[in-house]
Order: structure tokens, then C-alpha cells, then sequence
């Protein structure tokens, strides 16, 4: 267990009990990681992580002048601690891929170039996300928050698996999910929260579902005979990043300000909320297991739907359908048709 001073976007010095840290030392020489969102937050240091274990690292985003200067930013500063030549000397590479997750359109384009361009995917993570944000729908026809959190990085895993595939074993698919899945619930007959839509429940629906997600695609993995990949799912702490940044127009002008500097004096700060990330990609430890939702670098128990086998067989077959898939199908078939739908 961890007890010190981290220096948090190297602005701010604090002390925190019991914050664990992700001590492994595992190098990812020859080890390719998708994450996405990598441009900012989490993302973005789970990424100078990578890239200073070897690792080719891929930042899927949205905006691709913020992550070319999250390039600059990872490739000059290392990680606090870590000696600048010894850094440059063991990093890796930094690719950038475009990925808009409010466009289905997007996601399978950024899968398509990606099992063109890279020869193999080792990580996974489904890292971006969004919060508080007025009700609107993507050009999909499904509620922005749902789709983005949730079901385009559905879609995502499905697409690139056959790569991780070919890459196993040693690969890992980790979810950024969230506690506040513990208030959350499926609209199973209101998915898009058309009747009631509220910025909170739409958040937390949308995180218990990649917390269900996870849970069934283990099993799924597991049904299917496909071995060596694994799937975690987590909650990185309350942190000071930019998915608040839509408070000031949903809930009062300053909640941006004022809840990152409630999470910079009480919460984690950036390094300390990748690390629970880091830990479910490369702990020796987390290599035997599969399927879990951790906190702080731990294994944890979420709430009683996330731990429902029926709930999230639900999800999955709502989940395939709005896809256009059929849920009765095994995964490998699965697989084949979600392929398949990549070159028509």
C-alpha cells in the first residue's frame, strides 16, 4: 500500500492514506494498447504509462489536435519519479487513430483501419467517457450519454476481438466504469430515457451497463473456447479531470470549477485515478482473473444488478439488437457477422 506525496499535473502536492498504486514493474516491449480518450484525464496517463513500459500505444480520440499535443506532452514529460534519459530510452511508440464515439459510423471505420494497419492488440480500454450532458441523440438514434459510455465501446470490443485473438494470449479488454453504477438501473423498455431523462440516471445507467458488459463477455469468452483475453471491468476514484466540464450548462454556472476543486483537495488526482487502469492491463495478479469490477487496484463487489446473470444477458440481447445483431447467436458466429458487416 501506497503512503506519499504525488505530484498531480505537476501543480498540485498532496498526501493520501490508502490510495493504491500499481507497483508491477512488467515491461510491454512488442505489446500494442487501444486506448480510448486518450487525449486528456486518465486516459492520457494511463497512456505515459504504457508508453514508458515499451508499449505501442494508441490513442483513439475524438479530437486530433488535443491528442497530438498529448503526444508532445506524454513524449517530454515522464511520469514523476522516473529518470528523463532512462524514460526516452524504454519508451515506445504513440500512434494516434480517429474515433468519435457519438457515430457508430466512426467506431467501425476506427476498428477498420486498425485491424488493417496493426499487425496485433494486446490492451483494450474503453476508457473515454461523457457526463451531465442535456438530453440529445447521436445520428444512431440512441441517447449521447448511452452510446458513448456504453454501447460504441460494445460495438468496439466486438470488432477488434478477432485481432486479440490472433495476439493471445496475455490480452486484457478493461472497462472505465464508475461507483455511481450503485444508483444506476437498465430502462430496459426506455433505453434512451425518453420518458425521464435526467442527467445523474442516464450516467449511472450507462456505467452498470459496462459493469454487465464485462461480467457476460467473460462468459461469453469462456463459452466460446476463446482463451487468453480477459476483461476487467473498474472505478478509477473521483478525480479532477475534463468529464465534468458540461456541469456549468446542466446543473449551475461554476460546478466545473467547483467540483474540481473539491476532487483536487478530497479525491485522487490523475495519476492516482490511472492506476486502478494500469493495475487490470498488467498486474501479474489480475492475469488469472476475469470478468471482476475492481476499486483502488483491488477486486470489489459491486451492486446486486452488476452481479446478476439474468440482468446482464438482458443487456447483452438489447445490446446486439440495437446493433442489428442477433443474440441468439454464439459468439464466435457473433464475431463472423459483426465482421462481415465491416466490408458491406
Amino acid at each position: 500500500m501506497y503512503i506519499g506525496i504525488i505530484v498531480s499535473e505537476r501543480k498540485y502536492h498532496k498526501m493520501w492514506l490508502f490510495n493504491r498504486m500499481c507497483m508491477s514493474k512488467v515491461r510491454l516491449d512488442g505489446k500494442t494498447a487501444v486506448i480510448t480518450g486518450a487525449n486528456s484525464g486518465i486516459g492520457k496517463e494511463t497512456a505515459r504509462d504504457f508508453y514508458r513500459r515499451g508499449a505501442r500505444v494508441i490513442l483513439a480520440c475524438r479530437n486530433i489536435e488535443v491528442a497530438e499535443k498529448a503526444v508532445e506532452d506524454i513524449k517530454n514529460n515522464p511520469p514523476s519519479g522516473i529518470d528523463e534519459s532512462e524514460y526516452r530510452n524504454g519508451a515506445g511508440e504513440l500512434a494516434i487513430y480517429s474515433l468519435d464515439l457519438s457515430s457508430l459510423k466512426s467506431v467501425r471505420n476506427c476498428a477498420k483501419n486498425l485491424l488493417q494497419n496493426e499487425a496485433t492488440i494486446h490492451i483494450l480500454i474503453n476508457n473515454a467517457g461523457v457526463v451531465l450532458l442535456p438530453f440529445q441523440k447521436t445520428e444512431d438514434g440512441f441517447e449521447m450519454v448511452f452510446q458513448i459510455n456504453y454501447l460504441s465501446h460494445f460495438l468496439l470490443t466486438l470488432l477488434l476481438l478477432p485481432k486479440m485473438q490472433l495476439s493471445a494470449p496475455g490480452c486484457r479488454i478493461v472497462n472505465v466504469s464508475s461507483v455511481l453504477h450503485f444508483l444506476g438501473d437498465i430502462e430496459f423498455d426506455d433505453i434512451n430515457l425518453e420518458r425521464s431523462y435526467k442527467v445523474w440516471p442516464a450516467y449511472n445507467q450507462s456505467k452498470l451497463a459496462t459493469i454487465l458488459f464485462t461480467k457476460e463477455f467473460a462468459h461469453r469468452l469462456q463459452e466460446a473456447n476463446i482463451h487468453g483475453i480477459n476483461i476487467y471491468s473498474l472505478h478509477p476514484g473521483f478525480i479532477p479531470t475534463k468529464i465534468f466540464r458540461h456541469g456549468d450548462n446542466s446543473l449551475f454556472p461554476g460546478a466545473y470549477y467547483y467540483f474540481n476543486l473539491f476532487t483536487k483537495i478530497f479525491c485522487k488526482n490523475i495519476v492516482q485515478g490511472a492506476q486502478t487502469t494500469i493495475y487490470c492491463s498488467i498486474d501479474e495478479k489480475a492475469a488469472n482473473e476475469t470478468g471482476l469490477y475492481y476499486s483502488n487496484c483491488n477486486v470489489s463487489t459491486p451492486q446486486w444488478r452488476a452481479r446478476d446473470d439474468q440482468y446482464a444477458k438482458k443487456l447483452w440481447n438489447l445490446s446486439c439488437r440495437l446493433l442489428h445483431l442477433d443474440p441468439e447467436e454464439d459468439l464466435n458466429t457473433l464475431l463472423k457477422t459483426v465482421s462481415r458487416q465491416l466490408v458491406e
